[in-house]
């Protein structure tokens, strides 16, 4: 089980800030799991419809798509952050 949080408009196209999810053994990375959670549609199909456009962190610590998901706890997907 691994706990998802969702930002800005992640979030309002899901229409929730997070959840607890169990995966299936073949997603093994960052973007295999936003392609599982795309394929669930609706706001998340909508979410994740352009994954190059989402930035991740993995327990806290900024990663790549290609990052391994293995023994994480707590997965942040977000768009990218822009100063002002």
């Amino acid at each position: 089980m691994v706990r998802l949080l969702y930002f800005a408009w992640v979030r309002e196209a899901i229409g929730k800030d997070g959840e607890t999810v169990d995966p299936p053994a073949e997603v093994v990375d960052v973007a295999g799991l936003v392609a599982w959670l795309a394929g669930r549609g609706g706001g998340y199909a909508e979410a994740f419809a352009e994954p190059a456009r989402l930035r991740a962190a993995v327990d806290q610590a900024f990663a790549p798509l290609d990052t391994s998901i293995a023994g994480a706890v707590e997965i942040a997907l977000f768009p990218p952050v822009t100063g002002g």
